[in-house]
């Protein structure tokens, strides 16, 4: 499975609402500003692997202000349910519809903290 990962809010948007397909997952640390992550889906799986969807929250949490904490809770939707009313600053979506799964934050190897 292919993992993309925003690293500014410009780049969110652009994952979010542009790049990403209807039927790939998002995610993204609850309640803290934070990367939105992509997984993509081209089998159009009904639910994701368990591990990938646990990397996934981890990245989630690892690329947000929560990244120092312990265990934190993460939502997770499909691209269709993710939307942006006109007027909220980059980066900003709305949720129509999520589950929250919790996950101990991770970076990719090699990564700096900035």
């Amino acid at each position: 499975m292919v993992i993309l990962v925003g690293r500014t809010a410009a780049d969110n948007d652009v994952l979010s609402l542009r790049l990403a397909s209807p039927r790939d997952f998002w995610f993204h640390v609850a309640g803290e500003p934070g990367s939105h992550v992509v997984v993509r889906n081209p089998d159009n799986l009904d639910r994701l692997p368990r591990d990938t969807q646990q990397l996934a929250a981890a990245l989630a949490a690892g690329y947000s202000k929560a990244r120092r904490g312990g265990r934190v809770a993460v939502h997770m939707s499909r691209c269709s349910e993710v939307g942006k009313p006109r007027g909220l600053p980059p980066g900003k979506v709305t949720l129509r519809r999520f589950s929250t799964v919790q996950a101990s934050p991770q970076r990719i190897g090699g990564d700096s903290e900035s």
